[in-house]
């Protein structure tokens, strides 16, 4: 049997493992919500494969003085390159200082910063979500929106708005939660009451399952009365009653991208402001259906 480099046996396979001395930084606020957690764990099994280990470099609040005191940490940590995963900053504020010999990509942001960006087509999710709802016959969508401060839910929120304007459709007031299935289930109690909601579109998977919760406590059927689409195609989502229509973020492809466009960096030494999105699509199950009035075209 030949030497393995760094390397075990799993089952009769070759793993190679991660070598100390190669390492990537990721840089975060939180990995609470569900994009940051899997799209962390993406980005550290593709470094994995590569060869690298994963240095997490966390910040409470993401101040522009914390993101720049976490960058000036790197000098005291050994990698070759670091990937910033911190959706509610916006990374082109005035005054940031960023480590000029360092290889960096951004996910979840924009690219005005100068920076590689990578991301989930977040606008084409949430066009998909309300293009769908539409073409069941529902005169217009509701939105449960996600934090304010989200560079995700600002671009699934203005995708919304803007599909239902070039549907010619009413936009309603969104309502603003924070991500999780108790916020999504306190907006819904709202949403549950007004007779006129026929179609939501959450923006995640966790707030739509607190919305489906308050739906069936107020007597209001799904899909028969209300239909729900949610966003991200978490595990468990096709576990919901109904079984949750959503879009599905391809989170391993994500990681690979973030850190193929990395190691792209650390090996030519140029960095360009580029902005790649990974295409998402449109999973349908039980949560959607035409509304209770509607009847097909003959």
């Amino acid at each position: 049997m030949r030497e393995q480099t760094r390397g075990q046996l799993r089952g009769g396979t070759a793993v190679v493992l991660p070598d100390p001395g190669r390492s990537i930084g990721v840089l975060t606020s939180t990995l609470a919500t569900l994009g940051n957690s899997r799209t962390f764990d993406a980005v550290a099994q593709a470094a994995a494969a590569e060869g690298y280990a994963i240095k997490l470099l966390s910040v409470g609040k993401p101040t522009r003085d914390a993101v720049t005191d976490a960058f000036r940490e790197l000098g005291t940590h050994d990698v070759a390159g670091l990937v910033v995963l911190v959706e509610e900053y916006a990374l082109d504020w005035p005054g940031i200082v960023f480590p000029p010999a360092v290889p960096v990509v951004v996910v979840d942001s924009n690219a005005r910063a100068g920076y590689p960006t990578v991301d989930a087509d977040q606008t084409q999710g949430a066009v998909l979500a309300t293009e769908h709802l539409l073409k069941l016959g529902h005169e217009t969508v509701w939105h449960i929106a996600g934090p304010s401060d989200s560079c995700a839910a600002e671009r699934r929120e203005l995708a919304w708005r803007r599909t239902l304007t070039r549907f010619d459709r009413r936009v309603p007031l969104p309502v603003v939660g924070d991500w999780t299935a108790g916020s999504g289930y306190t907006l819904g109690r709202v949403l549950a009451h007004d007779p006129a909601v026929t179609a939501v579109f959450a923006a995640n998977d966790q707030m739509a399952l607190g919305l489906l919760r308050a739906l069936h406590e107020s007597g209001r059927s799904v899909p028969g009365e209300v239909s729900v689409v949610g966003f991200d195609d978490m595990a468990e989502a096709g576990s919901f009653w109904p079984p949750l229509t959503t879009i599905r973020q391809p989170f391993a492809e994500l990681g690979a991208q973030v850190v193929r466009t990395l190691l792209g960096e650390i090996g030519s030494g140029v960095r360009t402001a580029t902005l790649e999105r990974v295409p998402v699509s449109l999973v349908v199950r039980g949560s959607t259906g035409p509304p209770s009035w509607w009847s097909a075209p003959a």
